[in-house]
């Protein structure tokens, strides 16, 4: 039995998917965790069994984790909270029902930055990385999916690139640094869940194909979507303030600040890219699949 929480996310919709392929012809049954179960895809009804409610609560872990062997862990970021209750705060529940129902094996989705000397202080990454160190403190087989930053994220900026040809950030333009698209995530997470030979605790970087700058993704946007697009780059302070404004809380806003102060410096590079590292999907293909549709509409 596989568990997987967060399915109509980004992310999980795409493993969803994957693992109904899939998981069949591997002898696994699926279970998902949902708070409105009228959202999942209607290739899951009557496949996957349906737990409803929130995987912050402890009596909705329970009963997701009861026979159990792997769960798919994610955390939604929840910009009311702050950055420490965000992560290990809502996976605190989790760890006692993974121990108390034996699951053996968790794949969660985390960031890149582990071990080097910016990981102490990039806001929402730290937070990260710390609610890694308590889920592999429970004792299960646990990979972490150590992710740059999302392709998807510039679906943001849909209206800002269809209406002013404009897309903000807050890192230096020729900042090169890996990114990757979600599907791709699920994907590597998909293998994990289904092959369950790997013990012990490590993180598995999930990389685009090749590093890109801010002015390198306005460069093939504008070649993929026909029309001029350009960067701008956006001060820490004013993004604080903006941020702030719309009642985030100020904690959370200072560890997205702090986080991407630290890609700034340099925090997502240095992991090598190999044919376990690397992903399928291109920047390119990804603009032309997904972000055109949204732009051009």
């Amino acid at each position: 039995m596989i568990v997987i929480t967060a399915p109509t996310g980004n992310i999980g919709r795409h493993l969803l998917s994957r693992l109904l392929e899939s998981a069949p012809a591997a002898g696994e049954e699926l279970r998902v965790i949902v708070r409105d179960p009228a959202r999942l895809p209607d290739a899951a009804r009557g496949r996957v069994e349906v737990v409803t409610g929130s995987h912050a609560e402890a009596g909705v872990l329970d009963r997701a984790f009861e026979g159990a062997d792997a769960v798919f862990w994610l955390v939604p970021p929840d910009a009311s909270l702050t950055p420490y209750d965000t992560y290990s705060g809502f996976t605190l529940p989790a760890l006692k029902a993974l121990a108390a129902h034996g699951v053996g094996h968790v794949v969660g989705v985390s960031a890149l930055g582990r071990g080097t000397p910016l990981a102490d202080r990039a806001g929402l990454v730290t937070a990260s990385l710390a609610m890694d160190d308590l889920i592999a403190g429970t004792g299960v087989a646990y990979r972490a999916l150590a992710c740059p930053s999302f392709f998807e994220n510039l679906l943001e900026e849909a209206d800002s690139i269809r209406e002013k040809g404009v897309f903000t950030d807050s890192v230096d333009a020729d900042r090169k640094a890996p990114m990757v698209a979600v599907a791709d995530i699920a994907a590597t997470a998909a293998g994990l869940l289904l092959n369950r030979s790997w013990t012990g605790t490590d993180s598995v970087p999930v990389l685009g194909p090749r590093d890109l700058s801010p002015n390198d993704l306005a460069r093939i946007m504008t070649e993929q979507l026909g029309r001029p697009v350009r960067y701008e780059r956006q001060p820490l302070d004013e993004l604080s303030t903006t941020l702030v404004g719309h009642g985030l809380n100020e904690a959370f806003v200072q560890g997205i600040v702090d986080m991407k102060r630290a890609k700034d410096e340099g925090l997502d590079a240095g992991v090598a890219r190999t044919a376990d590292t690397t992903s399928a999907t291109g920047f390119e293909q990804w603009c032309a699949q997904t972000l055109k549709p949204a732009v051009l509409v």
